[in-house]
Parts: C-alpha cells; sequence; structure tokens
C-alpha cells in the first residue's frame, strides 16, 4: 500500500506546485524547476520535533543565505563571517549554511568546525540560479531541524521559510535591496522577486533594512513596528602597502576605480564613457568586476575601454582590494538601485573621496563625502573637478572617514543584530553572560 505523504513531503508538493502552476512565462520556471533532485537519489524527509528536546545552554543562531564562510564572494559574506564571529566570541553557537556545487550529491549535509562556528555545508548537484533555489530549499529543511533564531540574509528564496514558520522557528529576514526594480531582469523574474519580497515581509518575525529608504519601503508591506534598520560596517583603513597597486601597473594617487558587479544599473559603461570623453593625462580608470563575453553589456563595457580603462576582472583578495580603495585618487559609484551598499561604506572607511551617482541611496551613505552626477556629462564634469582640485578631494577624504565612523561602525552594527537576535530568543542577558564565562574560561 502506497504511504501518505509526510508533513515535509505535502509542503514541498505545495512549493513545486505553486512555483511551477503559476501562469507567468515557462522559460523563467525551467530554470528553477525543483524536481526530485531537491531531494537527492535515495533521500528522503525526516519529520524532527519542532521544539528541542534538551535544554539550550546557550543562545543559538543560524545564518542562511549566502555562499557561505570564510567569505570569499560579496558584501553578505563578509558579514555573515564578522556576525559569526562576533557572537561565537561572545558565547552564542552559530551555524552558517555554505554551498558546495557538487556532479552528484554524496553527502547532503556534512557539518565541520571554523573559529568556533559551524559550517553546515549543504551539497547541491545543479547550477545557477536552480542551485541556488535547491540551496536555500535544503538549508530550510535542516535549520528546520535545528534550535535556535533563524538569520535570513535575502528573500529571493522566501516561499521556503513558510516551513521554518510550521516548525515554530524565529525568522529574522534582512531584505537586502529591492530586487525586483533593477533593470536587467524579466517580467517573470520581476514577478518572482517581488512575490517573495511579500513572502518574506509577512513571513518573518522581524525585518532588517539596512537603509532609511529601504525601511521606508518595507513599511508599505508590514507595520513600522516590525522593522529595524541596521547598516553595513567596515573597518577603517589607516595605511596600506603600493605593491598590489603597482603588481596591476597602477601608481598610487594616479587612478579612479569602481568595485561593482558589470551591470546597467551600476552605471559601469557611462562611468567608462565618461572617463574616456577628454583625454586624462597619466590618470587611469580600474574597474573590477567579472566579465561574460556572453553578456551583452559585458562585451560593450570592454568595448568601450581604451588603454586608460584598466579591467582585471573581479578581485576576492581583501588585501589588494583594501589597497586598490586607499590609494585611489577618488572612489566611483554609479549604483541607482539597493541601500546601504557595502562597497561604497568600505570606500567611506579607507578615506576615498566619491564620485556617486545621486540618488537618496547613495546621498544618505555617502552625505558630504561625495559629488554626484546624473547623467554621463555631469559625471564628466564631476572627474574633471576630482582630477584638478586637491583641497576638494582633501575634503571629500576627511567627511568620508567622519561619516564612516559615525554610521558604519562594525562593532555597532554587530551589536544592533545581537540585539535584534535575543529578542526573537527571549533572552535580554543571554549573551553577555555567556560571554563573560567565555571571557574567564
Amino acid at each position: 500500500m502506497k504511504q501518505a505523504p509526510r508533513s515535509e513531503e505535502k509542503f514541498y508538493i505545495f512549493v513545486r506546485v505553486f512555483i511551477l502552476g503559476y501562469p507567468w512565462h515557462g522559460s523563467c520556471w525551467a530554470v528553477i524547476d525543483m524536481t526530485t533532485t531537491m531531494t537527492g537519489p535515495g533521500e528522503s524527509f525526516i519529520l524532527k520535533p519542532e521544539r528541542p528536546s534538551t535544554p539550550i545552554e546557550k543562545p543559538s543562531i543560524l545564518i542562511l543565505g549566502t555562499r557561505g564562510i570564510p567569505a570569499s564572494h560579496g558584501g553578505f559574506e563578509t558579514f555573515a563571517e564578522r556576525l559569526a564571529l562576533f557572537l561565537a566570541a561572545r558565547g552564542w553557537k552559530v551555524g552558517v549554511y555554505c554551498q558546495k556545487e557538487v556532479e552528484r550529491v554524496g553527502q547532503r549535509v556534512t557539518i565541520d568546525t571554523w573559529r568556533g562556528i559551524e559550517l553546515i555545508t549543504i551539497e547541491v548537484a545543479s547550477r545557477g540560479p536552480r542551485a541556488t533555489l535547491e540551496f536555500d530549499w535544503q538549508c530550510v529543511l535542516d535549520a528546520a531541524r535545528r534550535p535556535g533564531v533563524c538569520l535570513v540574509l535575502g528573500y529571493n528564496g522566501a516561499v521556503f521559510l513558510t516551513w521554518l514558520r510550521l516548525m515554530r522557528r524565529k525568522i529574522i529576514t534582512n531584505m537586502d535591496g529591492i530586487e525586483w526594480r533593477r533593470p536587467k531582469w524579466g517580467p517573470a523574474a520581476r514577478a518572482w522577486f517581488w512575490l517573495n519580497e511579500w513572502i518574506g515581509a509577512w513571513l518573518s518575525h522581524r525585518l532588517i533594512a539596512d537603509h532609511p529608504a529601504i525601511a521606508d519601503h518595507l513599511a508599505t508591506r508590514r507595520p513600522r513596528s516590525a522593522i529595524a534598520t541596521i547598516a553595513y560596517g567596515a573597518d577603517p583603513v589607516t595605511s596600506a602597502p603600493e605593491e598590489p597597486v603597482r603588481a596591476l601597473g597602477l601608481e598610487p594617487g594616479k587612478y579612479l576605480v569602481s568595485i561593482a558587479r558589470i551591470e546597467p544599473d551600476n552605471n559601469i559603461l557611462p562611468i567608462i564613457e565618461a572617463f574616456r570623453r577628454r583625454e586624462r593625462g597619466d590618470m587611469k580608470l580600474v574597474v573590477l568586476g567579472t566579465l561574460n563575453n556572453d553578456i551583452p553589456y559585458h562585451r560593450a563595457v570592454r568595448e568601450a575601454a581604451g588603454t586608460t580603462v584598466v579591467m582585471p576582472g573581479a578581485i576576492y583578495d581583501h588585501s589588494t582590494v583594501r589597497a586598490l580603495r586607499y590609494h585611489a585618487r577618488a572612489y566611483m559609484h554609479g549604483h541607482t538601485v539597493g541601500g546601504t551598499n557595502p562597497s561604497l561604506v568600505e570606500a567611506l572607511a579607507a578615506g576615498n573621496m566619491v564620485i556617486a551617482h545621486d540618488n537618496r541611496y547613495n546621498r544618505w551613505v555617502a552625505g558630504e563625502a561625495a559629488i554626484y552626477f546624473n547623467d554621463t556629462d555631469s559625471l564628466s564634469a564631476r572627474i574633471d573637478a576630482a582630477l584638478a582640485d586637491d583641497a576638494l578631494v582633501a575634503r571629500c577624504s576627511k567627511a568620508a572617514r567622519a561619516r564612516a565612523s559615525e554610521d558604519f561602525r562594525w562593532e555597532d552594527v554587530l551589536a544592533a543584530y545581537e540585539k535584534e537576535a535575543l529578542r526573537q530568543l527571549g533572552a535580554a542577558t543571554a549573551a553577555p553572560a555567556q560571554a563573560d564565562r567565555a571571557k574567564h574560561a
């Protein structure tokens, strides 16, 4: 006799039908068709108790939504690493989910320890967007079996959070930027992000906005009492070696730098065109970011770059990136969509003068540390000013360091996240007590 589906199986079937059955363009959902590879050959769901059967001796947190740590990718990974180390040092039990892409799933979940943190590695046998969704689903399944509050970074797979709520887990979600507004996405993908933004907003017990404008946006989904605004952090950079800069054929102080994904909403092409509009002497422009010739925009960017534009690709070595920022004449920031951008905050902490696109996100973050542009003409004029006016550069650099120390200190950011997690655990003093015991151990 065929057995009835277990609770987890029923939920899985619901999610699969919900996604694949939604009346949008089928080609989009082909890449996120969650077939039986979501569980892997021979795997089965195991229903665990909704609450741990043994008392929790110390506060516990699980961090979901990143590729994992140690950080080697973007801002979320760096943040996850910093928060995990901070909480572990204060007596928390910390687990961070890490993605591992394989040809065939061997052991779905493995756990290692790194600097007192549990690295919960999930194997996925998919690629691209499908791999991300498979990873998110498996993380949720595993997290539902473990005690502690779940901190989810991003909402792209928020539909899966339904299972965490059914299993009575506390959920805090950093809602990131307004992904569905980005012009690079087609109608179906935008609909997916828009829907998951709503789902994430309503399934999470607490929402984190990294920028006041993002908090305003989220307030159209949830009451403001459910939203906390916590920005991003950065370490002050007061010195850096010149060798990484010279290794790229650059002279300290003789280049402008852009560190961003090569995408239209980051204005990479206008930045290059404005820089190359006139002769810049021995000054160069450095554009960091992955280039793929299969992408038309990337081809256009590469074709626009001349001998004065250096494009070394993506660089994830922290010391090299830190040196590139520190020795730059100015930092170019063309982002138009999002909240508090980590790269912009790190530029402020390095004392960079900033040339930024004029929008409410960048205005709030950079303040008087930046001069602003709206189009290629105004951008070219701002570059002229940055290259000609040493006093302007010095004034913006001083304002950048002041702004970074005012609102973007890691210790303040991490303490605010700890406070939110303790609030969900209903423990106002547990972590400090654990920290005190750790200090005297």
